[in-house]
């Protein structure tokens, strides 16, 4: 391998770096010469401004105030009458603190509302109050219940009685209470379907059994269940509907027709979104339970068996007495006659036996005049030898 200086200078080659870096220095120098100025003409230096090139800042002619006040407006002249105005008025004194100035008039108590305003406003009447007149139902209402758990309700009536198309009035026995929507409801369905079914039985209603209405409770009474609808003053649970003419058409008595429970079951199904009743669950067995709770999609329930009636079983009774026989005294001689003639061979044979009995008695006993019979003779035996 041949290695010279030529070579090396060929291949790497400094001439290039040094002369640019022989012109870099001499470009700086040359501008800081140019461009170098006084400590004086400038104050305060840019802070990067590493060559001082900057620019100074006109500091003096900012600060200055012979240039500035001319600028500065000033507030117009005060009128002659207003300057009048102020020398006649005298500059008031200060009263002292608690003690009003007598020149100065008290100022006004602020009024006193009126009784109208003091009194609450009244809450709107809703719609359904106002349809439940007394034309339709004796519904008046009463305030509105809070209770723990969002028990209670507002809008709420004491539905006492059901006024019929003919003025007729339905006893609620016992009143019940009740949101307004319900007890219309209620009183709806005893107008509109209860009172034609009495009619096809000949009579009118005259009560309606209140079992249960507003309690503030858990379903079917259980402590800790989700709050029934008893509880938001919702559901009435009826048992029967009595007649004037004395009868009681009760919903879940099997001795009452199944064509009649059937009409009430399509009626209330049709009207309300729940009815629990026979068969539903044991809670219901006595008594039907109406709401009208709302849920999702107008979902309704209808939970109501009605069972068939009871099987007429008549009475023991003894049998027919046949025509031949003869006639009651004639059968009582004949069967005192019977009892005595059986009484009479009764005493008959009692008498035979005991005769019987004398006579084994006497025959054993032996006669005085008699001989003693030999004692019976043993037969011989043979000696063994």
């Amino acid at each position: 391998m041949n290695f010279s200086l030529q070579e090396f200078r060929r291949k790497w080659s400094c001439r290039g770096y040094m002369s640019a870096r022989a012109a870099m220095v001499t470009a700086a120098l040359g501008m800081s010469l140019v461009l170098v100025e006084t400590a004086e003409a400038r104050k305060f230096a840019a802070p990067l401004d590493i060559f001082g090139i900057g620019t100074p800042r006109p500091r003096g002619a900012v600060h200055s105030a012979k240039k500035i006040s001319p600028q500065i407006p000033l507030p117009r002249p005060r009128p002659d009458e207003a300057q009048k105005g102020s020398d006649k008025t005298e500059p008031e004194i200060p009263a002292a603190e608690g003690k009003p100035s007598p020149d100065k008039a008290p100022a006004e108590k602020p009024s006193e509302p009126s009784t109208a305003e003091r009194q609450p406003a009244e809450p709107k009447v809703s719609a359904c109050r106002l349809a439940l007149t007394e034309e339709i139902a004796i519904a008046p209402s009463i305030p509105d219940v809070r209770g723990p758990g969002g028990c209670g309700g507002d809008d709420l009536v004491r539905l006492e009685a059901i006024v019929l198309p003919d003025k007729r009035k339905v006893a609620v026995k016992p009143a019940a209470i009740l949101r307004c929507t319900m007890a219309s409801a209620i009183a709806d369905w005893v107008r509109s379907d209860m009172v034609p079914l009495a009619a096809s039985l000949g009579s009118t209603i005259s009560d309606l059994d209140n079992f249960d209405s507003f309690e503030c409770r858990g379903r079917n009474r259980i402590v800790g269940a989700m709050l029934s609808e008893h509880g938001k003053a919702n559901a009435l649970d009826v048992r029967s509907l009595k007649l004037a003419n004395g009868q009681s058409i009760g919903l879940t008595d099997r001795a009452v027709s199944r064509e009649v429970r059937e009409r009430v079951l399509h009626s209330v199904c049709s009207r309300f979104t729940t009815v629990l009743g026979p068969g539903s669950d044991w809670y219901h067995e006595d008594h039907i339970h109406l709401d009208l709770a709302q849920r999702r999609n107008d979902y309704r329930i209808c939970q109501w068996n009605v069972w068939d009636p009871l099987p007429h079983v008549a009475p023991l009774l003894p049998v027919e007495r046949p025509e031949e026989a003869p006639p009651r005294e004639v059968a009582a001689k004949s069967d005192k006659a019977k009892d005595g003639a059986k009484d009479g061979v009764k005493d008959g044979a009692e008498k035979d036996g005991a005769e019987e009995g004398d006579a084994a008695v006497a025959a054993d006993k032996p006669s005085p005049d008699a001989k003693p019979s030999p004692p019976p003779r043993k037969g011989a035996t043979k000696k063994r030898r």
